[in-house]
């Protein structure tokens, strides 16, 4: 059997309900399902179970605009960002359109027939589906597995070996001697929270990262609430957050070493003059190369200073039965290891692609205004800002596509695909970020251009405008 539908989402995560929201409300004529993998919605606030875990992102940019956050706490843990979107779905009956347990594999266009036929894996089964238009909210990283490097020894560690990707819950790790491998964002959420039941900490880094502290609540919010309507409040201190890290960014960005040497006497100033800042919190690369990684409250600090936790700067020579020996010949003994290492960059879930017949690669395309590619028709997909919150670039994606199939609907359209028409045209990569998830994984990532509507601006206003304000028809993008 084959199941038609006008749009089809990949996804029931963050983007995929955002997705979902913007179709029943600016494009009530379509009709759409939503495909969803697992057997739940929520994506990563679904999937990441570890101690600790949070957005680190404020919930006034990471929340939707058409469902206001309203808890006092701005930088919000797991359990209710997961709350938050599944209620979401319940409230705007969305969570009635989701199929679980599908999960698309390979996805089919043809010209002739303006439509995409999806196959899909549901238990021992093949499903297919097929729509005019396909929006895959997937994500950017592999569900199935995190990245783990290859050490030395590892098969001798007598102890238990974890990646956060597929924390047990089951785990007891109270008194026992814990090393994190990891110095980005998922190890410091994780450092201070297991500190809480641990013997010891100690987070073992090859190099450092940038670390910045915040406060979990947001002052200006908690002002405003008491005298105005919670939608107001929310888009005030929305509109502050995301002026002011463009701000800080725009900063960073045109004075690097001025950036650098702020964010290094903020963890000076945190630690205390006895801390060795220079060795375990001073990167060897400029601020924003980089997502800087956000502590609530000052959490991993605090933890530090109480001598819960320890930081080591050092690489890894081999693994023991006991624990890890470091290449400066130094031991770290532990009960369990956690490898807090990174993802695997996987677009749209590594779905096999095919465009009338012939395979694509996503890495041999130009991603148009962030969101679709050039020379496959009819298909978006969301990925969000690498200095912002992820809904912020989201729902300028979602807003889009409604306008782009509306007008599509007004004219008689039924295919619409990017095309590079200039001669000259230079790509470069799709990320300006040197963060070894993304490192990894360019060869296998689209490119961009050097100006719009083929670049990707990492900046919510300018997007805002080019998405809102200028015309659908513009010259890249052909309809028929």
């Amino acid at each position: 059997m084959t199941e038609n539908v006008d749009v089809l989402i990949v996804g029931a995560g963050l983007s995929g309900i955002a997705a979902a929201y913007y179709l029943q409300t600016r494009c009530p004529q379509k009709t759409f399902t939503i495909l969803e993998g697992r057997d739940a919605m929520g994506g990563t606030w679904d999937l990441f179970r570890y101690p600790g875990i949070r957005s680190d992102s404020d919930m006034y940019t990471l929340g939707y605009t058409f469902r206001p956050w309203k808890s006092d706490k701005a930088i919000a843990d797991g359990s209710s960002i997961l709350n938050y979107l599944c209620d979401t779905a319940a409230e705007y009956g969305i969570d009635k359109k989701i199929r679980f347990g599908h999960r698309a594999y390979r996805i089919s266009w043809s010209s002739s027939d303006s439509r995409w036929t999806v196959d899909v894996q549901h238990g021992d089964e093949i499903a297919h589906f097929t729509c005019n238009f396909l929006f895959m909210c997937t994500g950017y990283y592999a569900y199935d597995k995190g990245y783990t490097p290859e050490w030395a020894g590892v098969e001798r560690f007598q102890g238990s070996l974890i990646h956060p990707q597929a924390w047990p819950q089951n785990l007891d790790y109270a008194g026992k001697r814990l090393v994190v491998i990891g110095s980005g964002a998922t190890a410091v959420t994780l450092v201070p929270a297991l500190a809480e039941k641990a013997g010891h900490v100690t987070m073992l880094q090859r190099s450092p990262s940038f670390v910045a502290s915040e406060a979990s609540e947001d002052a200006l919010a908690n002002r405003l609430k008491p005298f105005l309507p919670s939608r107001m409040t929310f888009s005030i201190v929305r509109w502050k957050n995301i002026l002011l890290s463009i701000y800080y960014y725009y900063l960073a960005r045109t004075y690097p070493q001025q950036a650098k040497e702020s964010m290094i006497q903020g963890v000076q100033a945190a630690l205390g003059a006895d801390f060795d800042v220079a060795t375990h919190f001073t990167p060897k690369y400029n601020v924003w190369d980089q997502r800087v990684c956000l502590v609530p409250d000052s959490d991993l600090f605090k933890t530090i200073k109480s001598g819960k936790v320890s930081v080591v700067t050092d690489e890894i020579e081999t693994f023991t039965e006991n624990g890890i020996q470091l290449k400066s010949g130094d031991t770290l003994n532990a009960d369990i290891i956690v490898t807090a290492t990174g993802l695997v960059m996987k677009l749209m879930d590594g779905v096999q692609l095919l465009v009338d017949g012939m395979p694509v690669k996503l890495s041999d395309t130009i991603a148009y205004k962030g969101l679709m590619y050039s020379n496959i028709p009819n298909l978006a997909s969301v990925f969000g800002y690498a200095n912002a919150s992820w809904t912020l670039r989201c729902e300028l994606t979602c807003e889009y596509i409604c306008k782009l199939l509306n007008y599509m609907d007004r004219r008689g359209y039924h295919q619409c695909v990017a095309r590079i028409k200039d001669p000259a045209f230079a790509a470069d990569t799709f990320i300006d970020f040197s963060s070894g998830y993304i490192q990894r994984a360019l060869a296998s990532l689209p490119r961009q251009g050097g100006k719009s509507p083929w670049k990707i601006h990492q900046n919510y206003v300018r997007d805002m405008l080019m998405m809102r304000f200028t015309p659908l028809n513009d010259g890249a993008m052909d309809f028929k």
